[in-house]
């Protein structure tokens, strides 16, 4: 009586360990061996061993062992089901009790650590009741009571398979998130590749060029051009196509803060600092550090803050608003700006060495007017996105349409572009943008008289072409007679009524000149 409350005493405090082990911060190799070290030393269970299931098959792998004379083995043991005493545990998934090793013709003896004359007691690890994911065996020291120490085998079993359960999750929702964020990542790679720089116009074909060249260095980039030509989209494309691309890309519009928050911004802060800094920040340059920054409307700071990104630029270094220590970080910076910094330099409100600093590798991008032979691209692959945006809708633009917007001057370039499809798509109920769709947005009546009369750009449409449809095909006769519905007859072999007819049949609104 006085050995089994010996022995019910040792394994209640073995449990007490062992739980405080299972709970502790260490990986699970260190927890599991732990968990056998304490068998091993305070209840009497020694040579133990703990099997895992391998996540893609069956197989149990020895993941770990303690013995006094054990060498770790080279390469891993495996036990398949029904395979030695392990697999009959993992077959059968309940405990096995030998009371001799040596008279058990189903031992195989793989690690050479079992002692032949003392029993053997192998308990299954089961995360929930039908899965079934490891086996924990070991030795008793004697005989005595085996009953009593194969339910303390299936306790300490049991504790074992929490943490495991725990790690199991953990795991699982870590490799989601790896899933996810090779996803997330791919997706603003190609998000952000050359593919979505639209253009074949000598300008953009220079814009090309110089993305190509300038992305294989980590130097910095000037992009000029006038609001809405897509500088923030160069800059994407220059950083994910660059040796820095896994790493941060962070944006800052410098034009939307006052000097104050522009450096804390930037720089960061130190806690109390100023009224309201409650708590240590970093800033992009410290956030974004072997990756990228990009500065857009760089043109806007102030005279007095120029000074301090020029230090941040040359040296690479900077101090946290309130404090002292000195940060270095890696950065590559991209810029950007629609002022003429050159005409701000003669004038004195921008810095001549920032200036220089920044125009490393300048690259210009023209304005939408300046290259029109891009909007047809242009206009297709924008409406591809407003298709997506409107839940995969059906939407198609029509030659007629398409010449109504190669003759605007596009004032506010690709985002006024893609602000005009965007209402034209909304404007037409079964999604074809044809000229009335486009007038309705009120394109004409910014143009006025000035689309009728500008002479157009390359030869007139071809009226045989067997690509128009007939609405097409009147509205291009009527163009090129500046709406004059008896000179657009003759083009198409009509007489006046039967081309009054047409215009009345097919729906097309007069243009009175």
């Amino acid at each position: 009586m006085i050995e089994r409350t010996e022995l019910i005493e040792a394994e209640l405090d073995t449990l007490y360990l062992i739980s405080q082990v299972l709970n502790s911060t260490q990986d699970l190799q260190a927890k599991l061996q732990g968990v056998l070290e304490i068998l091993h030393k305070r209840s009497g269970m020694r040579s133990g061993m703990i099997t895992l299931r391998e996540t893609e098959n069956d197989a149990m792998v020895v993941t770990a062992v303690h013995s006094d004379s054990a060498v770790k083995p080279a390469q891993p043991v495996r036990y398949q089901p029904g395979e030695g005493l392990i697999g009959t545990i993992l077959d059968a998934g309940s405990t096995l009790v030998v009371e001799k090793v040596a008279d058990e013709p189903r031992f195989l003896g793989k690690l050479g650590l079992y002692d032949p004359e003392l029993p053997f007691i192998g308990s299954p690890i089961y995360v929930e009741k039908s899965e079934l994911v490891g086996v924990l065996a070991a030795q008793p020291t004697n005989s005595l009571f085996l009953g009593e120490r194969a339910r303390f085998m299936e306790m300490v079993a049991n504790l074992i398979a929490q943490s495991v359960k725990m790690l199991r999750a953990m795991e699982r929702k870590q490799r989601d998130l790896l899933s996810e964020r090779d996803h997330l990542k791919q997706a603003l790679i190609k998000n952000y590749s050359f593919e979505n720089i639209v253009g074949h116009s000598a300008p953009m074909l220079k814009v090309f060029d110089s993305i190509r060249q300038v992305a294989k260095w980590n130097t910095t980039v000037l992009i000029r051009g006038e609001s809405g030509t897509g500088k923030e989209v160069v800059a994407n494309a220059i950083h994910f196509n660059s040796g820095c691309a896994s790493g941060p890309f962070l944006k800052l519009n410098c034009a939307a803060l006052p000097d104050t928050l522009l450096e804390s911004e930037l720089f960061g802060h130190e806690k109390g600092a100023f009224s309201g800094a409650l708590a240590q920040r970093k800033g992009r340059f410290e956030l974004a550090d072997n990756g990228t920054l990009f500065l857009d409307e760089i043109g806007e700071i102030s005279a007095s803050f120029q000074a301090k990104l020029l230090r941040v630029l040359q040296e690479g270094e900077f101090e946290r608003v309130g404090g002292t220590k000195t940060i270095n970080v890696n950065v590559r910076i991209i810029a950007a700006t629609n002022r003429n910094l050159e005409e701000q330099v003669t004038e004195g409100t921008f810095r001549e060495d920032l200036y220089y600093r920044l125009n490393v590798m300048p690259i210009h991008m023209p304005a939408l007017r300046d290259r029109t032979e891009d909007i047809p691209q242009l206009a297709e692959f924008l409406l591809g996105r407003i298709s997506a945006q409107q839940g995969g809708r059906y939407l198609e633009i029509k030659d007629s349409a398409i010449r109504i917007l190669m003759k605007h001057n596009w004032p506010g370039n690709v985002r006024e572009l893609a602000n005009r499809l965007e209402r034209a798509a909304i404007m037409s109920p079964n999604g074809i943008i044809d000229r009335d769709v486009m007038v309705n947005t009120g394109l004409e009546d910014e143009i006025g008289h000035h689309v009728a009369l500008k002479p157009q750009k390359g030869p007139p449409v071809d009226l045989n072409d067997d690509t128009l449809d007939d609405r097409e095909r009147v509205i291009a006769a009527l163009e090129q007679c500046g709406w004059v519905q008896a000179k657009a007859a003759r083009l198409l072999n009509m007489t006046p009524r039967q081309i009054a007819y047409r215009i009345q049949v097919l729906d097309i609104a007069m243009k009175q000149i």
